[in-house]
């Protein structure tokens, strides 16, 4: 009777498997694949059956030029030709997934190694194609987003007729030749002088305005004050300022007078 419990739970045992969240399994009886899936959780099997583990959650491989920064060791940048004959190194981060419906058939064409096989060859040649459209300096500027849309669409197309889906495309770095770079610094380093002359010349026209108008300014109030000055309201200002003087407490002599007449001679 006890050896009969311990077959019954070694049946059960072999007629449960445990799926971990994020996975999928594939099930392969006498080396055929099985179109149905397990899901995550548990789930009762015939325990004839293999089970081939997917992992359908969102994956990165990275190719890149910078030692150790990349899934491969040493320099694994993609080195390509643009359309002006010039050499460009990418720097490229691939972002997928499993499709899970997918993957018995992902499972029968290309097996477990995906990497390796779809993601890593695929990108590299999608991004060879695309950047042969475009100029090195293009690629590194004004055509940047452009040209990754364009990749993001095509390596899209070939992911999906594999039981892939793309998430993202990274172009993280764009290296040019050294003479392009220095050709490139030194036409910003030209066009930041540029516009620091034009802006030193705007600041001086700004300044000859204000002194033409500050000149303008004093040349009207100098003809309007010469043409309001009449000889009597000369006299008059006159007269008010030496009554001023005689009025302080300081001792003083006060000419009063004008060309027409003596002067008068006050004491104090």
């Amino acid at each position: 009777m006890f050896g009969l419990g311990l077959v019954v739970l070694g049946v059960l045992v072999a007629s449960t498997e445990q799926i971990q969240p994020g996975h999928v399994g594939v099930k392969t009886l006498f080396g055929k694949v099985q179109p149905d899936i397990l899901t995550e959780g548990l789930n009762f099997v015939n325990p004839l059956v293999d089970i081939v583990d997917f992992d359908t959650r969102t994956q990165n491989y990275t190719m890149s030029a910078i030692h150790d920064e990349g899934d491969k060791d040493g320099d694994d940048g993609i080195r390509v030709l643009s359309a002006d004959g010039l050499e460009v190194t990418f720097d490229l981060t691939v972002l997928y997934r499993l499709d899970a419906a997918k993957t018995p058939e992902v499972l029968q064409t290309i097996g477990r190694e995906i990497t390796d096989k779809i993601v890593r060859p695929i990108s590299r040649t999608k991004i060879r194609d695309f950047a042969a459209n475009y100029d090195a300096v293009a690629l590194y500027s004004s055509k940047r987003e452009e040209f990754q849309a364009k990749l993001f669409d095509g390596i899209t197309k070939e992911f999906q007729q594999r039981g892939l889906t793309l998430e993202n495309i990274l172009v993280r770095n764009v290296t040019l030749p050294a003479s392009v770079r220095q050709a490139i610094e030194n036409k910003i380093n030209a066009e930041q002088q540029s516009q620091q002359m034009r802006y030193v010349l705007e600041k001086e026209k700004q300044e000859a305005d204000r002194k033409r108008v500050e000149a303008q300014g004093i040349a009207d109030y100098q003809r309007i004050l010469t043409s309001s000055l009449t000889d009597k309201l000369l006299q008059y200002e006159q007269i008010k300022a030496q009554k001023e003087l005689a009025n302080s407490p300081n001792a003083k002599v006060i000419v009063m007078g004008n060309s027409k007449g003596a002067p008068i001679l006050i004491g104090q």
